[in-house]
């Protein structure tokens, strides 16, 4: 269970600072010492940021990965060197993004590189705030993989991927990590035009192994690739199939929606916890801690304040630091705000 009532805290991704960005592209210059304190002094910084903000749960920004998921593909044995994208200019969107063509079984005998990072985490985190480890889930991990005769298609690839991730989420707790979002912004993206039924039951055979020993969530958004969605952004195509998700609780993306269909968190607050997001990451915006508070006051009208968490909408790596910074101070304060008013 959460340890307190309207909860705040982040998805998992946080922006590179500026000279890390600039590293990674010149990683030929640095030897295997240098880059490990660049990540070191990067997690550091993300920490730092969180902790200012006052939040209750902190990950480590994911500063040792390249988007929220790309990074694992280096883990993932069967798999080519990414192929250039469709389109490589004019207006950023998912299309100037390339894909993985699978060359033999898809395989990850040395994990995908997660217990590494909250490893890091727990060592450089002070005492106080939650620790939560990322890991995007398969059908999510499966989108940038080009199916092939063995792996007919993208469920097939799914499939494959399936135990990998199982693996993965299950040596995370038996390194200590006690709660975990499995990232599926894939789910909510396309449920309009898939079974739901089916990707519910791939969510949940995926965390099976893992089911009432760590505080489990999931994060549902409509994709953030350089602050553009993709999908029609309605949660109504995912539920009520989405409640069936074996998780403790569940993200929404609304800040950015204009808190359409945000009477949905009552019905998801019946069965679990709900996390909304109440910070605009496409926006550069910035919330103050009366917007936050309103923000608030108007999701405790749909659900408890015992059921409630509050977030970002998504990870803030597509977000400016100067920005993303001066957002979670708002979401903090704002949070405490309506806790102190509420005597909470």
């Amino acid at each position: 269970m959460k340890d307190r009532p309207l909860r705040t805290t982040v998805i998992g991704s946080y922006p590179f600072p500026g000279w890390l960005e600039f590293a990674s592209a010149h990683l030929d210059k640095f030897g295997e010492a240098d880059v490990k304190e660049l990540i070191e002094d990067a997690v550091a910084i993300a920490i730092h940021d969180q902790m200012a903000a006052g939040l209750d749960v902190i990950t480590d920004g994911e500063q040792a990965r390249l988007d929220f998921n790309l990074s694992f593909y280096g883990f993932i044995e069967g798999i080519a060197l990414e192929s250039a994208p469709p389109r490589r200019f004019g207006p950023p969107a998912h299309d100037q993004r390339g894909q993985h063509q699978i060359t033999g079984e898809l395989r990850a005998p040395r994990g995908l590189g997660a217990v590494a990072d909250f490893e890091r985490l727990k060592r450089l985190a002070p005492p106080g705030p939650a620790l939560k480890a990322s890991v995007p889930g398969p059908y999510t991990l499966s989108g940038r993989l080009i199916p092939n005769q063995r792996y007919p298609d993208r469920h097939a690839v799914t499939e494959a991927l399936l135990p990998i991730v199982r693996g993965e989420l299950l040596a995370l707790v038996q390194a200590g990590c006690r709660e975990i979002t499995v990232d599926e912004p894939s789910m909510s993206c396309y449920a309009h035009r898939e079974d739901t039924r089916r990707l519910v039951d791939i969510f949940n055979r995926a965390v099976e192994p893992v089911i009432g020993k760590c505080r489990l969530s999931t994060h549902l958004c409509f994709g953030n690739y350089k602050a553009r969605a993709v999908g029609p952004r309605r949660y109504a195509p995912m539920f009520p199939a989405f409640l069936d998700l074996k998780v403790d609780e569940i993200h929404l993306e609304m800040a950015s929606r204009e808190f359409a269909e945000l009477e949905i968190i009552g019905e998801i607050a019946a069965r679990k916890d709900v996390a909304v997001g109440i910070i605009d990451v496409k926006s550069y915006y910035i919330e103050t801690p009366e917007d936050v508070a309103a923000r608030v006051k108007r999701c405790l009208q749909h659900a408890p304040a015992d059921r409630l968490s509050f977030a970002p909408d998504c990870g803030l790596s597509q977000t400016a630091r100067w920005a993303a910074r001066e957002k979670l101070k708002s979401l903090g304060r704002g949070v405490q705000k309506v806790r102190q008013e509420l005597k909470l």
